[in-house]
């Protein structure tokens, strides 16, 4: 039995607002922790400067492995105010926050993945995902190069690391988590084997924190 229309909006609706929310509060979290960054620069206190870096480190860690969060302007104001001196800080924290966005995806149940979008009435992709799940890494890409209804897809399945650092990269990635959810989302599909997905993360990343590195 079909469920009501009604019902499954209802779920949309509640799983919009939720990633809204989290954008906020991520907003909320990065103004206090740049206001703090911008008064310690200000004050000139060592001992305070060092206690507001580590609490800005561990907040954007927090905040990039978690879905729709807007880590990425923490990373970006510490760049801006303390320059080259923290590049690497900055660099090590984005990669290991990515690491342990893809490590939470690929130890979640693939299921749990396949219920979330049964959840909001999507059964179609859930009942590929269900299909998908019991099926060997090797044979995954495969099947989902087989069953795709556009050539771009098998396309991008072929070339997924380079279609992962872009993503990474693509200011709309938003839409589907962000670096957080774009990392989760990799270790979901179990296409992505971890060293061949650290090696592209670690080469993603770098761009922006080795141009601060070298300019400034």
């Amino acid at each position: 039995m079909a469920e009501p229309a009604g019902v499954r909006w209802g779920r949309i609706t509640i799983l919009i607002s939720g990633a809204v929310a989290l954008y906020f509060l991520g907003q909320f979290l990065i103004d206090m922790v740049v206001d703090q960054l911008n008064l310690h620069v200000r004050a000139s206190t060592e001992p305070m400067l060092h206690r507001a870096v580590m609490t800005a480190t561990a907040v954007y860690v927090l905040l990039m492995t978690i879905p729709f969060m807007p880590a990425v302007e923490i990373g970006l104001s510490m760049l801006f105010i303390f320059g080259g001196k923290i590049s690497f800080l900055v660099y090590v924290s984005t990669v290991t926050a990515l690491m342990l966005a893809y490590m939470i995806g690929r130890f979640l149940p693939a299921e749990l993945g396949a219920k979330g979008f049964g959840a909001v009435g999507i059964t179609k992709v859930q009942a590929f995902l269900n299909r998908l799940a019991p099926v060997r890494a090797d044979q995954r890409i495969a099947l989902l190069v087989s069953e795709s209804p556009t050539r771009l897809v098998p396309y991008l399945i072929r070339h997924r690391f380079v279609a992962l650092a872009i993503l990474l990269n693509v200011p709309g990635n938003v839409v589907i988590g962000g670096g957080g959810g774009v990392a989760m989302l990799a270790g979901m599909t179990r296409l992505y084997p971890f060293p061949a997905y650290l090696l592209t993360i670690a080469l993603a990343v770098a761009p922006v924190p080795l141009f601060v590195y070298v300019t400034a």
